[in-house]
């Protein structure tokens, strides 16, 4: 996703085995969607890494330095393509858990409203 007009993904490596059975999916995907990928996203460095004996993953490496790591095995190249484009789209900050199920900066004396009113 781009944050004030610049997109926030680097680099995005895909890491492949060229004997193992979990990336066949990523083997056709590298065929068939990669080259269209690179085109419609000239902004993004992508880079194969061929490592034997290891599961396929997609490695992105965003501009406030952060990185997250897919793994993507046994997966059709539909969905690596779903989940490349997911790490494109994402700004890269880090997921936090929210301790309450609304934020607000001014919460409420009374409490939180409900609709079970008891009088």
């Amino acid at each position: 996703m781009a944050l004030r007009g610049v997109w926030q993904l680097q680099k995005l490596i895909v890491s492949y085995c060229n004997w193992g059975g979990s990336s066949r999916g990523m083997r056709a995907f590298m065929e068939s969607h990669l080259p269209a990928f690179k085109e419609v996203n000239p902004q993004l460095e992508v880079a194969t890494e061929l490592i034997r004996g290891q599961h396929p993953h997609l490695k992105a490496f965003y501009k406030n330095k952060n990185q997250r790591v897919i793994c993507v095995k046994n997966m059709s190249p539909e969905d690596i393509l779903l989940h490349a484009t997911r790490l494109r789209n994402a700004l890269g900050r880090k997921v936090v858990k929210l301790k309450t199920r609304h934020v607000t900066k001014h919460p409420s004396v009374q409490g939180t409203w409900t609709t079970a009113v008891k009088f």
